[in-house]
């Protein structure tokens, strides 16, 4: 038996028992057992969406068509001191065809059948609404042994999705340890051109997923020897560069050691898996100039900070290798805001204009030059002395 605290929510409650053949399923289970924290609470049921849908509502809480072509609902079950909770639920399933990344399925009422359409076995148990654990295949066993391991013939589950060959690098990043499953590392080689069946927003989402992880360089080295590195990164990469920023202690920022494992241009990388335009931007920031240096002085910082965000130059610390000491200061200073705005210059009688920006401009610079420290009244005076010399 197995008894998380989510368990034991009224939310969930409430949808168990309006579907009293329902449990819940994958990532919650999973990490229920591991002694993880749980995000996202999934289940599913035997009977299709619409009687799922009819069961919901007949109990008062509300039933959305969320993903009806796979069997898939949303369940909204709230309390007035907890509010509302959303639980995705879906018919069980069997593959009548694939094609390396997408099933055309049919509801079944036969849980080991779903179960055996899943990715690896720790992902493949479910549990009751009183606890009661299934594990069809191991799951349990192979989640406390830290091994990640294929349901049934990894082969088959590749080439049924060639996308769980990313996800088995991801789960095995977060949940392996030790010599990676050698069935699925075989299939894994033989299954590399399949990765061409992939859209480049899947690829970055796993890779994405699989950075985060507390540390991705030993995985990242082990897709190295495969050769799926290579595939998913032809730009250019250098795994020990990764292992060098992991080893310093920094954060598990995804771009971070993404900006320390790419050796190419971020812009084609950026343009291949379509990263979104804030990533796209950090990315670039990241690997840009200037990079702060252990001998920088107080009005360096703040010339630096006045320029570039905190976070970007501290991930350019960390990537340069900068010592505690460096990065604390980075940390503390305050980030200089330049003091004037263009309304202040037509006081002077600048009217809003070409004009006025190469003054605010010039008036940025001197204030550069003198470490950012000079306040509005320093300014303004410098404004005035200038325009006194400027000739009618």
């Amino acid at each position: 038996m197995l008894h998380p605290d989510f368990l034991d929510d009224p939310r969930l409650q409430a949808v168990l028992a309006a579907l009293p053949g329902a449990r819940l399923v994958g990532g919650c289970v999973r990490d229920a057992l591991a002694g993880l924290p749980v995000a996202d609470i999934d289940l599913a049921c035997p009977l299709p969406p619409e009687r799922m849908i009819s069961a919901l509502r007949a109990a008062g809480l509300r039933a959305l068509p969320t993903g009806l072509a796979h069997g898939t609902i949303t369940a909204l079950s709230g309390t007035a001191l907890a509010g509302d909770a959303h639980f995705e639920i879906t018919t069980l399933r069997r593959d009548l065809a694939t094609d390396g990344r997408h099933a055309t399925v049919a509801f079944t009422d036969d849980w080991r059948e779903d179960a055996a359409r899943r990715d690896f076995t720790i992902n493949a148990m479910s549990l009751s609404a009183i606890g009661m654990l299934y594990d069809y295949f191991g799951g349990q066993s192979d989640l406390a042994a830290g091994i990640v391991r294929f349901v049934g013939d990894p082969a088959t589950r590749l080439a049924e999705d060639y996308l769980r060959l990313l996800r088995f690098f991801r789960f095995h990043a977060r949940y392996g340890r030790g010599a990676p499953d050698p069935a699925a590392l075989a299939a894994i080689e033989g299954a590399i051109p399949g990765l061409a069946h992939l859209s480049p927003e899947r690829v970055w989402s796993e890779l994405k997923r699989l950075l985060a992880a507390p540390a991705a360089a030993p995985t990242i080295a082990l897709m190295d020897r495969l050769g799926v590195l290579q595939a998913i990164l032809p730009e250019g990469f250098s795994v020990a560069a990764l292992a060098a920023l992991e080893s310093r202690g920094a954060p598990a920022a995804p771009l971070l050691r993404l900006a320390a494992l790419l050796t190419g241009s971020a812009d084609a990388l950026a343009d291949r898996l379509r990263l979104s335009a804030a990533e796209r931007d950090e990315l670039i920031a990241l690997r840009d100039a200037p990079v702060p240096t252990d001998h920088d002085d107080d009005a360096t910082l703040r010339r630096l900070l006045a320029d570039t965000p905190r976070e970007i130059l501290l991930g350019r610390a960390w990537l340069a290798g900068l010592g505690e000491t460096a990065r604390q200061k980075l940390l503390t200073e305050i980030a200089p805001v330049f003091p004037l705005k263009g309304q202040d210059l037509t006081a002077f009688g600048v009217l809003p204009g070409p004009e006025m920006g190469v003054i605010l401009r010039d008036l940025r610079r001197w204030w550069m030059a003198g470490g950012c420290r000079a306040d509005r009244a320093a300014c303004l005076s410098e404004l005035a002395r200038r325009r006194a010399n400027t000739p009618p």
